[in-house]
């Protein structure tokens, strides 16, 4: 006894999620073009969602996200209360803390330079 899918309707979505799929399986080196154009025309034509993992199933798995890193300015207050700290701690009684918060200052600077820059504003 064989159990039918259930007659799911596919949407763009679904569809260009696969073909996307495809396409970067080319740029891996893991399909041809010519299998990568059928597959795509089989993705364009599916009428139902139990069509399409069948394109993409001897794909191996894509990468995991990487996840993203807090931005350096998140670690500004840690970093000078820090300073801070160790400098009235210390018993030495030049203000030592200066140069690494000057460090820190240019550092962060810079970071939203190029991230104000490179947004294209």
């Amino acid at each position: 006894m064989s159990v039918e899918p259930s007659p799911v309707r596919a949407s763009d979505a679904d569809r260009e999620r696969v073909v996307a799929r495809l396409t970067s399986a080319v740029g891996d080196g893991t399909l041809t073009l010519a299998e990568v154009e059928e597959r795509q025309a089989l993705a364009y034509g599916a009428r139902f969602r139990h069509e399409l993992p069948p394109l993409t199933a001897d794909l191996p798995a894509p990468p995991a996200p990487r996840g993203r890193r807090p931005p350096v300015r998140a670690f500004v207050p840690v970093a000078v209360l820090l300073l801070v700290v160790l400098w009235v701690v210390s018993p030495v009684p030049f203000p030592w803390p200066v140069f690494p918060l000057a460090f820190i200052a240019l550092r962060v600077s810079s970071a939203g330079g190029r991230r104000r820059w490179g947004a294209g504003t």
